[in-house]
Order: structure tokens, then C-alpha cells, then sequence
């Protein structure tokens, strides 16, 4: 073993770069952001809540996308379905996926108009965190006891909000986290302008008022804006490409006609087809704006309409949802029980409560089904299957006589 008699023992270790190397790297960073755009977001203007000291190598955005990959709800992502649940095979896009293909085309996008990749990366990677089992089906079940509960309606987007700047306390920007709230790749947006005057107080009563059934803004970046184009660039034909894998969707199927004629027919073509569109229709130097031109913005929504109707509406989507719902109230009502009977070997307490990773100024601010909702909104959908199945089938008894 190399011993370092460089170090004093007794503090941890810490490496540190020599001083001229960490300003060669600052001046080509300083360089490279005098390229952006003007209303380019620059990594100075990042803003963080608690204001900790900044000495690192990394951009304040890089050292966000970071810290969001190292998260536990980040590992999550890897058996969170995206628009398919019950459904096994292994080639249909999972969270894990679809935020990479995000970044991907949100960075592509972000380059091309001279705007911050570091701080557009952040944002992908964080943006569906708050996404919990069964997708979309899963988010309405669990707001309906939400809403009972008196907590207010449940949303993926403050949820995400929850998990990385409450429960796993990583202290990001204000950019990277209203980015991950404004992230709507749902929305019928044929053009987003940066709503840039936002601050701690408005962002947290944005989150109030979302909780109490009002709308999302615009980004305040127009990195932001660029992340809520990509994710609907990213699933809108991926979906129809999963839909076809698990069959529900057949060779035969033909895209509406001015779908094909603009866009394309394949999601390879469509991708190719929104990015360079984007590209072209926004504007990063004068009024700043990301969005479609006219023709492309029509034939997207049409898409858009093509999906809803033969895939997140058709009846084998949406036949288990009556089920799920059910599954949601055991689940939900279990460890509601647990927590007033304060049953330590619990799950909700071992794998969640009494864990390294979960805030304590969290927890102390956090009332019994606040605490249970974000227990089941961090489940895996095969997590959240076992402990449903644990919960409402008899435990197995080896009887001896």
C-alpha cells in the first residue's frame, strides 16, 4: 500500500489540484461561457438556497447533475416504468432511459442556440424524480388520497422538488429546481418565453400553489425551456415505438397524414424533425423564446392526439386502473397504521424513516401521511408490488406438529 505522509491523519481525505491547474480550468470555462448567448444562463447565477461554499473544479450546474446522479431517488429510476406497467420486456423505455435521451436532445438543442448544457443536463436528469409506480395512472390514485388526506393534489413535479431539495436535502439551484417543477412535457406548448424574475419565495408559493390544484408556470431559464421541448421530443415518438414492441400498436397502424408529411413516420425521423425545428424557431439573442414554427407546433399537437387516443387512452392501458387504485388505498392505509402504532421493524421506518439519507429537518416537519406519500412516491413499481403483496397476503407458516 502507497502511504500519503502529505496529509494530516487525522482530517479526511481531500485532494486538491494545484493552483495554476484550477485556473487554467476556470479560464476555459470563463472563455467558453462568453460564447453563450445573451440571455444564456451563466454558472455564476446560480442560486442556492442554503448558500453553501462553493470550491470545486465544476460549474455550480455540473456539480448539480451530480449531485442529482448520486441521489438514492436518482438509482430509482431503473424500474420505474415510463407509459407501460405490468408489462415485461425489457426493451420498453424506462425512466432511467427516457431522462438520458432528454439530456441528449436537450443538450444537442442547447448547444446549437449557445446556451448552458452543464445547467440543461441538471435539469433532465432531475426532471421525472418525482414520478412514482404505474406512471400517470399511478400519480391520479395517489392524489385522490392525497387530497382526502387534506395534504392536497399529488404532483410528480413537486414531488421530484421534494425528493432532492427536502428529503435528500442536496441544497441545488434555484435554476435546476424550477426547471425540474416547470418541466410539463405534456403541455401543448408550440412556444415557452422564460418567466426570468423568480426567486426562493416565488418558487416555493409556486409549489403551494400547484399542490392546491393551480398551473405550472414557464422556466425562468431558457435552458429550462429547452428540457420541457426535449421531453416531449424524447417520448413522443418512443411511445408509438413501445407501443408497437408490446404490441398494442401494429405494423398496419398509419400516422395521420400531416403527421407523416411534417414530421415523419418513424421515431428516428420525428426526433431529427422537432430538434432542427426548434433550433430554427427560437431565439436565444433578441426576445428570448423557445418553440416550433406554425406548421410543426400543428402537426406535433395532431401527434399528440394520435397518442392519447391509441396509447395512454386505449382500454388495455387504462383496464388496471380501477386495480391500482385499490392497491394505492392498501398500501397507503398500511403504513399509515404502522406510523401511529410506531412499529419500528416496518418498512416505512428501515427503509425509509431510519435511514442515513432522509433529512431529519425534513422528517421533523413532515406529518404522518406527508411521510407516507413520500415513502410510496419513492417505490420501484416492483418495490411498491411487494410490499402491496406483503401487506394483503397471509404470511406462510411452516406448522411443525
Amino acid at each position: 500500500m502507497i502511504s500519503d505522509t502529505s496529509r494530516d491523519p487525522e482530517k479526511p481525505y481531500h485532494r486538491d489540484l494545484p493552483t495554476g491547474t484550477k485556473q487554467e480550468i476556470a479560464s476555459y470555462i470563463a472563455a467558453k461561457e462568453a460564447l453563450y448567448a445573451p440571455f444564456a444562463t451563466k454558472s455564476a447565477d446560480g442560486m442556492r438556497r442554503h448558500g453553501r461554499k462553493e470550491d470545486d473544479i465544476r460549474t455550480r450546474f455540473s456539480r448539480d447533475a451530480d449531485r442529482i446522479v448520486h441521489t438514492k431517488a436518482y438509482a430509482r429510476y431503473i424500474d420505474k416504468t415510463q407509459v407501460f406497467y405490468l408489462v415485461q420486456n425489457d426493451h420498453i423505455t424506462h425512466r432511467v432511459l427516457h431522462v438520458q435521451l432528454v439530456s441528449k436532445i436537450g443538450r444537442t438543442i442547447g448547444r446549437s442556440l449557445r446556451l448552458n448544457e452543464d445547467l440543461i443536463e441538471a435539469i433532465a436528469l432531475g426532471h421525472d424524480i418525482g414520478h412514482i409506480p404505474y406512471g400517470h395512472t399511478g400519480e391520479a390514485c395517489l392524489s385522490l388520497i392525497c387530497e382526502r388526506e387534506g395534504i392536497g393534489a399529488f404532483r410528480h413535479n413537486v414531488q421530484g422538488v421534494r425528493f432532492l431539495d427536502e428529503i435528500e436535502d442536496q441544497d441545488l439551484t434555484l435554476q435546476v429546481l424550477d426547471g425540474i417543477l416547470c418541466h410539463n412535457g405534456e403541455a401543448y406548448d408550440s412556444g415557452i418565453a422564460p418567466q426570468m424574475e423568480k426567486t426562493w419565495d416565488s418558487f416555493d408559493a409556486e409549489i403551494e400553489s400547484l399542490i392546491q390544484g393551480g398551473e405550472e408556470s414557464a422556466p425562468m431559464t431558457l435552458e429550462g425551456c429547452v428540457v420541457r421541448f426535449a421531453d416531449t421530443i424524447a417520448y413522443i415518438g418512443r411511445d408509438i415505438q413501445d407501443a408497437q414492441e408490446v404490441g398494442l400498436i401494429d405494423d398496419a397502424t398509419v400516422l395521420p397524414d400531416r403527421v407523416r408529411e411534417v414530421l415523419g413516420e418513424s421515431n428516428p425521423a420525428i426526433i431529427d424533425t422537432l430538434i432542427k425545428d426548434v433550433i430554427e424557431a427560437s431565439d436565444s439573442t433578441h426576445r428570448p423564446s423557445i418553440g416550433y414554427s406554425p406548421a410543426v407546433a400543428e402537426a406535433l399537437a395532431e401527434l399528440k392526439r394520435f397518442n392519447y387516443k391509441n396509447i395512454y387512452n386505449h382500454p388495455q392501458v387504462t383496464a388496471q386502473h380501477p386495480k391500482i387504485q385499490q392497491m394505492y388505498e392498501a398500501v397507503f392505509s398500511a403504513f399509515c397504521e404502522d406510523l401511529e402504532d410506531e412499529r419500528k421493524t416496518s418498512p416505512i421506518y428501515t427503509d425509509f424513516i431510519d435511514t442515513a439519507w432522509t433529512s431529519r429537518r425534513y422528517l421533523a416537519g413532515a406529518a404522518a401521511p406527508e411521510i407516507v406519500r413520500d415513502y410510496i412516491a419513492g417505490m420501484t413499481d416492483r418495490y411498491f408490488e411487494h410490499r402491496f403483496r406483503e401487506i394483503v397476503l397471509p404470511t406462510r407458516v411452516d406448522w411443525r406438529f
